[in-house]
């Protein structure tokens, strides 16, 4: 299932980041205390009503040097481009200025749901001053405070209902998997290896592939769906000046994937945005392999693979579950291992442990390691249960919520990796006190 996606659009200084903050703060998550996840504010996930959706705060997509008027219409096309629903916000200070009106007549084209927002709302005396705003011309404006959360659930719901309707693609039990990396790491020479015909344009030049494909093919009597990021070519505008553009396309094809590809150039190793996208992919919890392209370029001897795998487990600490293969999209290195490991993945994505056989896993893992003690209070665990697949979720129930430190959960879940297969995949574990 895809999810929908909201996109905040508005001239500077109206308080984009801030509903953004508020709107993905409203999300009930499991929050994991990992080190080396790096969150981007550009892009996050929100739930309202039990409704998850994507969001983007259009204000983070940094356009350079270019003038004002240009960097509003360059995020607003972006916004249009990739969203189902737009929120237009507008702040309720300054009236309606021509940064607004410019905003409106781009947004008039988009062809798509407009929710429009006066932000600033913060005492009733300046709910008289909303009603100027409907000369934009979408409708009622809603009143909306940033700063105390007023009016946010009013806009909710109105982003809520224009959403196109929630349904699963029940004809499409494909295995999706998408190949993310920086520019010139060699993911279109992946695709066409992997497919053993041309379907993407090849070239050195970083930022060539630049529209959306998806290809499906059958191997080992599976389905698999491919997902190739991909730059913007709309309306004639090309937006390959800003790195925070590629994480976001990135993040878009993380969110329709079962399984992620990470593909590291072995030439250039590890750079700050390939962690950045890697920690969205694992805190959306996505099965993960890491593919190390280019591998024909080294000169190597018998300790160069492993010195590798040391140093990306070294930048990876958080993904030590995803297994590591060394490729070559020029000579078919190792590509033949790709989809039976990508098939692999997505089985221990969808993996269920019965409660009893886990709770025989668990007692016999506090008889080898005692639980803890905490200022003379022992954590006791009563019972655990799977509650989710896609990733593996677990609730385990004790007597205390602040006794299970992050390093016994840790010593718990690499239980479960050494007990099920769960390679390549994170797992989720929650801590409920019994009542």
């Amino acid at each position: 299932m895809t999810i929908p996606t909201l996109a905040i659009v508005g001239r500077p200084n109206v308080g984009k980041s801030t509903i953004f903050n508020r709107i993905v703060g409203t999300r009930q998550a499991i929050v994991e205390d990992t080190p080396g996840v790096t969150r981007d504010r550009l892009y996050g996930r929100a739930t309202w009503l039990t409704r998850e959706f994507a969001v983007i705060d259009t204000g983070g997509i940094d356009m350079g040097d270019e003038p004002l008027v240009q960097q509003i219409t360059q995020q607003a096309e972006i916004a249009i481009d990739e969203a189902d629903v737009i929120l237009f916000l507008v702040n309720v200070e300054n009236g309606v200025t021509d940064a607004d009106e410019r905003v409106a007549q781009i947004l008039y084209r988009a062809e798509k749901p407009v929710i429009l927002a006066v932000n600033k709302v913060d005492n009733p005396e300046r709910r008289n001053d909303v009603f100027d705003y409907y000369s934009l011309g979408f409708g009622e404006p809603l009143p909306l405070s940033g700063t105390h959360g007023l009016g946010l659930g009013d806009v909710l719901d109105a982003v809520l209902a224009a959403f196109p309707d929630d349904q699963a693609d029940a004809e499409d039990d494909s295995v999706k998997f998408s190949l993310i990396g920086r520019p010139n790491v060699g993911k279109s020479s992946l695709v066409n290896a992997i497919l053993g015909e041309n379907r993407v344009i090849v070239s050195n030049i970083e930022g060539t592939t630049r529209d959306a494909i998806d290809t499906h093919f059958e191997a080992l009597g599976t389905e698999f769906t491919m997902i190739d990021t991909a730059g913007l070519r709309k309306r004639g505008k090309v937006y390959e000046n800003t790195e925070k553009y590629a994480v976001l396309r990135a993040m878009r094809a993380i969110d329709r994937s079962d399984v992620v590809l990470m593909v590291l150039n072995a030439e250039e190793g590890i750079r700050e945005q390939d962690k950045r996208v890697a920690g969205y992919a694992h805190e959306a919890g996505r099965g993960i392999v890491i593919v190390v392209n280019k591998w024909d370029t080294l000169d190597k001897d018998m300790h160069t693979m492993q010195d590798f795998e040391n140093h990306v487990r070294d930048q990876f600490q958080y993904l030590d579950y995803a297994p590591i293969v060394f490729v070559s999209a020029k000579t078919k290195q190792r590509l033949d291992q790709l989809p039976r490991l990508i098939m692999q993945v997505a089985e221990n994505q969808s993996r269920r442990i019965q409660s009893s056989v886990l709770n025989d896993v668990i007692n016999e893992a506090i008889t080898v390691t005692p639980t803890p003690t905490i200022n003379g209070k022992r954590l006791r665990i009563y019972y655990m249960t799977q509650v989710s697949i896609k990733p593996p979720t677990f609730i385990v129930f004790v007597n205390d919520v602040e006794l299970l430190h992050f390093s016994y959960q840790r010593f718990i879940i690499n239980r479960l990796r050494e007990t099920f297969d769960f390679e390549g995949t994170p797992i989720h574990l929650i801590a409920r006190r019994r009542q």
